[in-house]
């Protein structure tokens, strides 16, 4: 049952488990002509009130070297610049904060979120994979990504082995993935739960640098359900040891009856973290149309459970142009050490963090994605999407004046997309 329309979803499903392992997509003889493959994009991600701001250019090049045999390069470039919250907590006063680096400072006002306003960041990856068949029903895809920061070096090899099976209407899948990363933070790695220093002072600092181990392990299955219907599941483990810490991030000590700050830390969180996630995905046409639906269950030994829900409906209402609606729906419980500060005065804990990306909340992002085939045969999209994330605002262990202050601000934002594919 190989018809053209079940090669493309189960392309689409493969690129989906090669996101997973951080593999760049294959190529496949049922998909590509002999020739280039050239997908580019620039994604904008904007938060409100001058919050976070992402640019990401990518670019994605697909060659058929050999019959059935595909070489792909991503480039990816992100630019992140704006104000993120560094983990301390609202309170009645003016705030001073001393910069990563011990020289200088920035200020919060009372009653504000503490924002680190240096909060800047350049990324560049590039990601190389070579797919190839080992034999009739028999692929195999390796890979090598880079990716360099200015305080943060990532090097990983991974690969991809696909069995078909029952007349290719089964696809078993089972990949693997070693990450080596290397943290220089700036300011060099600080002491946990030491408190900050006033600027240009001498920080509580470790060591200039740390290092960290990803083991991420796929296994995976895709389905010809039907004449117009393809499923995949997939399971992953990732194992991660070494420093896991946030060296930027911080908690607040306050008073036990007022709230009041008395100290700022920084925060600590444990040397390793275990993670599983189960994915399933169904695809399905509707004449010329498109539906899909996706569900991600993720649970780690950091006590954070989440739910992910993706819906996607793709409306070909002219010969050479489509529009696909989107929602998709998140949800996850807090990290077992997350605190939005600390009490002054009672025992330090193992670990703790106030990031609020470990803390219990809830998003949604709605959008619409616009594709239209230009007359050389080159698709041309557009995406713009909403994104809202809200958590537990006043929780029921605020002390004194915290009570008064939003512990968990909403927070939303913009995302926009253009992309343009050519082949040739």
């Amino acid at each position: 049952m190989q018809l053209k329309k079940t090669n493309n979803i189960r392309s689409a499903l493969t690129a989906a488990t090669c996101s997973l392992l951080g593999i760049s997509a294959p190529g496949h003889s049922a998909m590509a002509d002999e020739g280039w493959d050239v997908d580019s994009s620039v994604l904008v991600y904007s938060e409100s009130d001058s919050r976070v701001s992402v640019v990401e250019p990518v670019i994605n090049i697909n060659k058929e070297i050999h019959e059935d045999e595909f070489v792909n390069v991503k480039l990816v470039l992100d630019t992140l610049t704006g104000a993120s919250p560094n983990g301390a907590s609202p309170t009645n006063q003016v705030q001073t904060f001393t910069r990563p680096s011990g020289n200088g400072s920035y200020q919060a006002k009372a009653g504000e979120t503490p924002l680190d306003d240096s909060f800047q960041d350049t990324r560049a990856a590039v990601s190389v994979s070579w797919d190839k068949p080992l034999a009739r029903l028999i692929r195999r895809t390796l890979g090598l990504a880079v990716s360099q920061e200015f305080d943060y070096t990532s090097i990983s090899v991974n690969g991809l082995l696909s069995r078909d099976i029952f007349n290719r209407n089964t696809t078993l899948q089972g990949g693997l993935s070693v990450a080596s990363d290397l943290v220089r933070p700036t300011g060099d790695i600080p002491t946990a739960f030491a408190s900050m220093a006033g600027p240009d002072r001498v920080q509580p600092r470790e060591n200039a640098s740390d290092t960290k181990t990803t083991i991420d392990l796929l296994l995976g299955v895709t389905q010809v359900l039907g004449h117009d219907t393809i499923g995949q599941l997939n399971y992953t483990f990732s194992d991660s040891t070494g420093y896991l810490t946030d060296p930027y991030k911080v908690l607040s000590l306050v008073d036990g009856s007022s709230g009041e700050t008395q100290d700022i830390v920084f925060e600590n969180r444990p040397g390793d973290r275990v993670k599983h996630s189960l994915y399933g995905e169904i695809k399905h046409f509707l004449g010329r149309d498109l539906i899909s639906a996706s569900y991600r269950y993720y649970s780690d030994d950091w006590g954070i459970d989440s739910h992910t829900v993706d819906l996607n409906y793709r409306w070909k209402f002219l010969s050479n142009a489509y529009l696909q609606p989107r929602v998709r729906w998140y949800q996850q419980s807090a990290a077992d050490f997350y605190r939005h500060s600390l009490i002054a005065g009672d025992p330090l804990p193992e670990n703790a963090s106030a990031d609020p990306r470990l803390g219990e909340f809830t998003a949604t992002t709605a959008g619409v994605k616009l594709g239209y085939t230009l007359s050389n045969g080159a698709e041309l999209t557009v995406r713009g999407e909403y994104y809202q994330q809200s958590g537990d605002d006043h929780p029921s262990d605020a002390v004194g004046i915290q009570k008064q202050f939003d512990l968990f601000p909403e927070t939303t934002a913009i995302i926009f997309q253009a992309g343009y594919s050519i082949k040739w």
